[in-house]
């Protein structure tokens, strides 16, 4: 009895152990294709030109690497990456968001 429900427990805590470590979120395209509205307002316009805060040109991220946008939503959140909107954006996204964005845009 006593064996059944030490086994059990630790069967309980193996998740929990993985959550603890920082897992990260699996993304989900279907999710991701009901938040890109603040991505598609400059991503996805083909030749796209910005003006803040100079003049580049707007990369289109369809077809993208999943891990590449990840990092990148990842690198502006932190303020490792210095584009002034895109750190405002990205500081709005939780993992999960940005796991979904990344499932959705490398699937396009």
């Amino acid at each position: 009895m006593i064996k059944t429900t030490l086994a059990a427990a630790m069967l309980a805590v193996i998740p929990l152990a993985s959550f603890a470590q920082g897992a990260a979120p699996k993304g989900d395209a279907a999710a991701g294709a009901k938040k890109i509205s603040m991505c598609i307002g400059c991503h996805a316009i083909p030749g796209y030109k910005a003006s803040f805060p100079s003049v580049y040109r707007v990369p289109m991220i369809s077809g993208q690497s999943g891990a590449y946008i990840e990092a990148s939503l990842q690198a502006y959140r932190k303020g490792d990456r210095s584009h002034p909107t895109m750190r405002g954006i990205a500081a709005g996204l939780s993992d999960q968001d940005i796991a979904d964005l990344a499932a959705y845009y490398a699937a396009r």
